[in-house]
């Protein structure tokens, strides 16, 4: 067996970017992070750091202004603003997810019309293809887009949509041909001074405080004709392949918030003393730990995995997608509880992070697809 272990390894610019996202989050978005969650604000000096460095969307080619980062890069992004801040982390996560399918389908005047400004850090960009009635089964969403002339016009809600009233786009699902079901469903780019387009209240959540969920109107809303992305029925199809480069997205986030538990459990458990004995000394909690260690590592590997793949374009990215974003959020749900627990009486308070990153890690176990439509996704890869 010949094998090239030397491609298995990040690279040194991924090492140098971790670094540099990790010194950021711990000066400019950690200390907010606690008061965004209480507060419920979007965390603007998260944001602000963001644009400034350039992180905020990493995976923008050159030629719009963007900085040309490959996918694993995205993620590691991903992984160490989570590490500080769940809620700021859906600030790159969630670019990410309304740029995805304007790179992989959109016209060249499309993406010239749309990235260049998020590229600036000017604007920021969400994703819509749940609604109330369609969530794991989207292809039965009711949101339609009828042509009239040289613009579409839409009608229907879309809800669930993140940082929705903090971005300026939408990338919008919705119904072009309904005796077509998924092949007949279209995807859009919105604007949000687009006539007909709305936005709704602030959904109340356990977590991800900072990042606001709501629901997005359309009510006759034009837009011009050429913000289609890709060709009229093919919108489906193209969420689908956006789910296989976003759902490791969604894993990394897993894995920052899990290392951020992680991290704070440990120094814990080397300060505080009970029976004379520093809590690291007592070998039932050092198990706890070496699991919860062991755990994040075998996540964050399968992440940087899939992500990797799906880079490359490789086919089937189904399994590997899923199976990633599945288990890293499996893994942070029991991490965090974990933390929680090894912090005892303090750990369920709000004078230590655990308790927010327990609540945090809770959506990644539900958006982008529920853990369980992810084992129905990685058994039918399997058994096809």
């Amino acid at each position: 067996m010949n094998a090239d272990f030397d491609t298995y390894r990040l690279s040194d610019e991924h090492e140098a970017l971790r670094e540099a996202v990790r010194a950021l989050a711990e000066k400019e978005i950690a200390p907010y992070a606690a008061e965004v969650d209480e507060q419920g604000r979007y965390p603007v000096e998260a944001r602000d750091a963001l644009v400034k460095a350039g992180f905020h969307a990493i995976t923008i080619p050159e030629e719009y202004g963007g900085e040309g980062a490959d996918e694993l890069a995205g993620c590691i992004v991903i992984e160490e603003v989570a590490r500080a801040c769940a809620s700021s982390s859906l600030i790159p996560g969630v670019n990410g997810l309304g740029l995805t399918p304007i790179l992989l389908s959109a016209s060249h005047e499309l993406k010239q019309q749309v990235l260049p400004s998020i590229a600036s850090g000017e604007a920021m960009i969400s994703y819509a293809l749940s609604e109330r009635e369609a969530g794991s089964d989207a292809a039965s969403m009711k949101t339609r887009a009828r042509r009239d002339g040289d613009e579409w016009v839409l009608n229907g809600t879309k809800c669930w949509i993140t940082n929705a009233g903090e971005s300026t786009w939408y990338t919008v699902m919705a119904v072009t041909d309904p005796e077509k079901k998924a092949n007949g469903i279209s995807a859009f780019v919105v604007h949000k001074d687009d006539p007909g387009f709305e936005v709704g209240p602030k959904e109340r959540k356990l977590g991800i405080n900072g990042s606001p969920t709501r629901e997005i109107y359309f009510s006759d809303c034009r837009i011009p004709a050429d913000r289609i992305i890709g060709a009229e029925g093919t919108g489906f199809k193209t969420a689908l392949q956006t789910l296989d480069h976003t759902r490791p997205t969604i894993g990394a986030q897993a894995v920052g918030i899990a290392q951020g538990a992680l991290d704070v459990a440990i120094s814990y458990v080397k300060e505080r003393k009970q029976f004379g004995k520093h809590l690291a000394e007592f070998q039932g909690l050092q198990f706890m730990i070496a699991d919860m260690a062991m755990k994040v590592e075998a996540a964050r590997q399968l992440v940087y995995v899939a992500t990797s793949r799906a880079e490359r374009g490789e086919a089937n990215l189904g399994f590997i997608s899923s199976a990633a974003k599945c288990m890293a959020s499996d893994v942070a749900m029991s991490v965090t509880t974990d933390a929680v627990q090894l912090l005892g009486g303090a750990g369920y308070t709000k004078d230590f992070p655990v308790e927010r990153m327990m609540r945090d890690a809770k959506i990644t176990q539900i958006y982008e697809g529920t853990n369980q439509v992810q084992r129905l996704v990685m058994a039918r890869a399997l058994l096809r």
